[in-house]
C-alpha cells in the first residue's frame, strides 16, 4: 500500500501525513465508526468509479442504523471522492470512505462526541493476491460465526463489528488458509470475512439470503444481475455447509476481492480444484464492464473527471 498526495478529512484536502486524529478519539476506543470500500478503474477517458451512488447510499444507511448524523450532504460527499481521486492523479485506486466520533468524550454514549468524515485513496491491486482471480483461494469454515441478530447489526457496514471478521481472517491464516468462511447462529454459511459468497450446483448458482446475517454486499447484487443477464439461475437460498464441499464451484464477491474463485474449502477440493466456467464467464463479464472494453449498459461507473 502506497500513500497518496492528499486525505480528504472534514471538507477540505490535506496531507497525507497530515491527516492525523487524537489517541481519545471515540472510535479508537470504541469503534464508533462507519466506512465504505471502493474502486476507481482505469479507461481511456480517466478513472471511473464503480457504484459510486450505490456505496455512498450504503455507508448513509450504516450511519442512520448507527445514530449518526453526517455533517454533508450525499452529493457532497460523492463530489469529494471525486476530488480526491482526481488531486491524487490516480490511475485507478481503492477508495475508503470513513465516518467517525471524535475526541470530545470517552463515555460509552457516543451522541457527546462530534462526528467527523474522511476519504482515503491508494493504489491497492487483487486483495487475495493477482493469482487468486485466475487459479483461486484455499479457504476454511470459521469456527467464529456471523453477528447474530439483536447483538449486532449485520447490514451495517460499522467499524467495531469487524473485530469478528478481523477474528475470522486471522484463525484462517494460522490454519493455512487465504481466507476464511463464516457460518450463521444456525450454522448455515454466511459470508467471508469481508466478501459475499456464491455457490454454484447442477448449474444454479445459489447465494445466502439477507437473513443468513450478510452484509448486503454491492458487488453481490451487481454480480446477480450479470449473472442473470448471461442467462443464468441465481437463487438467494439457505446454504448448508456441506454444499461447500459437493458444489462445482464455489467465488467470492466483494469490493476488494472483485470475482475471486474458491479452489478449496477445509481442504476439500471444491469441483475440479479449478476457476469453473461459469465462474470464468462471470468474472470476464465483470472485468469487462468495470475496464471499460463493453457498454456501461447498467451505468455501474462514474466518471472522475
Amino acid at each position: 500500500m502506497g500513500k497518496a498526495k492528499y486525505i480528504w478529512m472534514d471538507g477540505h484536502l490535506v496531507e497525507w501525513d497530515q491527516a492525523t486524529v487524537h489517541v481519545h478519539t471515540h472510535a479508537l476506543h470504541y469503534g464508533s465508526s462507519v466506512f465504505e470500500g471502493i474502486r476507481a478503474y482505469g479507461s481511456p477517458n480517466g478513472p471511473k468509479i464503480l457504484f459510486l451512488d450505490e456505496h455512498l447510499h450504503r455507508l448513509y444507511s450504516s450511519a442512520k442504523m448507527y445514530r449518526m448524523d453526517i455533517p454533508f450532504t450525499m452529493q457532497q460527499f460523492s463530489d469529494a471522492v471525486k476530488q480526491t481521486v482526481r488531486e491524487n492523479g490516480h490511475e485507478e485506486c481503492y477508495i475508503r470512505p470513513l465516518v467517525f466520533r471524535g475526541d470530545e468524550a470517552l463515555g460509552v454514549n457516543p451522541r457527546t462526541c462530534s462526528v467527523h468524515s474522511a476519504i482515503m485513496t491508494w493504489v491497492w491491486g487483487a486483495y487475495l493476491g493477482p493469482e487468486a482471480l485466475e487459479i483461486g483461494i484455499d479457504a476454511g469454515v470459521s469456527s467464529w460465526r456471523r453477528t447474530v441478530p439483536g447483538v449486532g447489526m449485520a447490514m451495517g457496514k460499522i467499524g467495531g463489528q469487524y473485530v469478528n471478521s478481523q477474528l475470522m481472517v486471522m484463525e484462517a491464516h494460522d490454519h493455512g488458509y487465504q481466507e476464511s468462511i463464516a457460518l450463521d447462529v444456525e450454522g448455515h454459511v454466511s459470508e467471508g470475512s469481508g466478501e459475499n459468497i456464491f455457490v454454484v450446483h447442477g448449474g444454479v448458482i445459489y447465494t445466502p439470503p439477507m437473513a443468513s446475517s450478510i452484509l448486503l454486499g454491492i458487488t453481490r447484487a451487481g454480480v446477480v444481475r450479470l449473472a442473470q443477464s448471461l442467462g443464468y439461475e441465481v437463487r438467494e437460498a439457505i446454504i448448508p455447509r456441506e454444499m461447500l464441499y459437493i458444489a462445482d464451484e464455489v467465488f467470492f464477491t466483494g469490493t476488494a476481492a472483485e470475482v475471486t474463485p474458491i479452489r478449496s474449502v477445509d481442504k476439500v477440493v471444491v469441483g475440479t480444484g479449478k476457476r469453473g466456467p461459469i465462474t470464468r464467464h462471470i468474472q470476464n463479464a465483470f472485468f469487462d464492464i468495470v475496464n471499460s472494453r463493453v457498454t456501461d449498459q447498467w451505468g455501474w461507473l462514474t466518471p472522475v473527471n
